[in-house]
């Protein structure tokens, strides 16, 4: 797992902001794991608990030597792996952002990076449902040219919106974030597609 967060070419005396999900994030999904675990797990147990007694009423109770262990592989092992994958999904998730773009990282086993420059960002929003309320944290959503969400056109066609999201960062942050890239568009607009006005160099 990486270490560090992944770095995004800037201008002299930009400011670049790592950012990784907050802790209410590893909770969340942790949240989710043990609702998912327990009715799965809940349901393997009861089938071979069921096994074993037909079985055992039938007068082969040695079977049951062969149905415990691999019933116990199937219920415990991707339990683990589910665990250990949870804890990379946090570790490996990062946004580094810049005066002129963000870059989100995230992946387990192969690590995907996508930038979005801001002059191409239509539309922000800050999305957040009642179990991620109850842990602080919320997902911003980032619509980039292009994209759109129409809904029963004319032959009930959907176009699907081009999406970056930025998930699991607090309230606070994903506030912030918002009121910076919004910052960020309105000077590329007043100044010109791309062309933000800068301080002379001296």
């Amino acid at each position: 797992v990486p270490h560090d967060p992944p770095s995004l070419p800037a201008h002299t005396g930009d400011t670049v902001q790592s950012i990784h999900p907050a802790e209410g994030y590893l909770k969340y999904l942790k949240f989710w794991f043990w609702i998912v675990l327990f009715s799965t797990d809940i349901v393997f147990t009861i089938a071979t608990i069921a096994a074993v007694i037909a079985v055992c009423a039938a007068g082969v109770w040695w079977v049951s030597l062969f149905i415990i262990p691999p019933a116990l592989v199937i219920i415990v092992v991707p339990d683990i792996i589910a665990y250990i994958a949870i804890h990379l999904k946090y570790d490996t998730m990062w946004y580094v952002m810049t005066d002129r773009s963000i870059r989100i990282r995230r992946g387990i086993w192969i690590i995907h990076e996508v930038t979005i420059t801001f002059e191409n960002v239509q539309n922000l929003k800050v999305q957040q449902g009642p179990v991620q309320r109850h842990f602080g944290i919320a997902n911003l959503i980032i619509e980039t040219a292009g994209a759109g969400s129409s809904h029963g056109g004319k032959h009930g066609a959907t176009t699907i919106s081009n999406q970056g999201v930025i998930e699991g960062v607090s309230n606070e942050v994903a506030s912030q974030l918002r009121d910076r890239m919004l910052q960020r568009l309105r000077t590329t607009k007043s100044a010109g597609l791309g062309d933000e006005e800068r301080e002379p160099s001296t």
